[in-house]
C-alpha cells in the first residue's frame, strides 16, 4: 500500500493558501498512491484566540467540500487537519476523507500550550476500516502521552496516523514516541508534519516518518518541504504479533465506553 507524506509548509490564518497546496499536492498524487496525509490544521494554519473564530469552518464548509471533491475526483483517501468550528465550539481536528466522503473525525485530546484558549479538547479516541485496516488519528502532542495510542489499539488499530505541527526544538522529542508508540501497540505510524516559519517565530521541524509494527524507524524526510511516497508492508502487522501481543497480556486497560456504529466507527469515551 503506498502512502503520500506532503510535509509542507503553511500560513497561519491563510487558507486560499493552504488549500491551494493541498488541492495541488493531491492532484499530483500518484496513481497508485492509497492516501495522501497532511499536516496538523494545514487547511488554516494555526489561528490565535482572536482569529480562530474568522477562520475556523464546520465540516460542511467551503474547505473541507472542495477536499472532498479533490478526492472524489483524483480517487485517493486524504488526512488533514483543520480548525473546526461546531456551533461556536472550536476543535483542532484531523479528518480522514475517502472517495466516499468523510470516513473519520478526531479532535485532539491533550492541548498544547498554543492550542489552551483557542480549542476545546475532544473527548473520545475513534478508529475506522479503511481499505482492510483499522485506523486511528492522533494529533501532535498526543502521541507524547502512551494512552493516547494505547486507546486506539484496545478500538484494534492497525494503522496510527499522526498530523503534526512539531516545532524545534522538540522534533527529536516526536522522532522517538513515533518509533515508541507504533512499537508497544504493535501497529505502524505513520506520522506527517509541517516544516518553515510560522507566526511568532517558530520553526517546524519536519521530519516526517513512518514506522513499523517492531518500532523500527522505515523513512523519514528532512526539514524541506517535499511530497514523499512510502510503501506500507502489511505482512508486518502478521509478523509483529505472531509470537505475542501486548493488548492480550496487559494488566491494565484503559477505562471508558466503547462505542459502535453501524458504519464501522469505533470509539472509545474519555470518562
Amino acid at each position: 500500500m503506498k502512502v503520500e507524506l506532503a510535509q509542507l509548509t503553511g500560513q497561519d490564518n491563510d487558507i486560499v493558501h493552504n488549500l491551494k497546496r493541498a488541492l495541488n499536492a493531491i492532484a499530483g498524487c500518484a496513481d497508485d498512491t492509497a492516501l495522501i496525509v497532511f499536516p496538523e490544521t494545514h487547511l488554516m494554519g494555526f489561528p490565535s484566540s482572536e482569529t480562530v473564530a474568522r477562520v475556523s469552518e464546520a465540516l460542511d464548509g467551503p474547505s473541507v467540500s472542495a477536499i472532498r471533491e479533490a478526492a472524489r475526483a483524483r480517487g485517493v483517501s486524504v488526512v488533514i487537519g483543520m480548525a473546526e468550528n461546531d456551533n461556536g465550539a472550536f476543535f483542532n481536528t484531523t479528518l480522514l476523507i475517502t472517495p466516499e466522503g468523510i470516513a473519520l473525525r478526531y479532535r485532539k485530546t491533550h492541548l498544547w500550550a498554543s492550542d489552551r484558549g483557542v480549542f476545546s479538547a475532544g473527548d473520545r479516541y475513534a478508529t475506522c476500516q479503511w481499505n482492510g485496516l483499522r485506523v486511528g488519528l492522533l494529533i501532535c502532542y498526543d502521541i507524547e502521552f502512551p494512552e493516547s495510542a494505547r486507546a486506539l489499539a484496545q478500538l484494534g488499530v492497525d494503522l496510527i496516523i499522526v498530523t503534526n505541527g512539531n516545532m524545534d526544538p522538540y522534533g527529536p522529542t516526536h522522532r522517538t514516541a513515533i518509533m515508541a508508540r507504533a512499537q508497544e501497540n504493535q501497529a505502524f505510524a505513520l506520522m506527517v508534519n509541517r516544516v518553515g516559519e510560522g507566526e511568532g517565530g517558530l520553526v517546524f521541524a519536519g521530519g516526517s516518518a513512518l514506522v513499523d509494527p517492531f518500532g523500527t524507524l522505515l523513512h523519514e524526510a528532512g526539514r524541506e518541504d517535499t511530497q514523499l511516497t512510502v510503501e506500507l508492508d502489511l505482512r508486518q502487522l502478521q509478523a509483529a504479533r505472531r509470537d505475542y501481543r501486548y493488548l492480550d497480556d496487559q494488566r491494565l486497560r484503559l477505562p471508558g465506553e466503547v462505542i459502535e456504529h453501524a458504519d464501522g466507527v469505533r470509539e472509545l469515551m474519555i470518562p
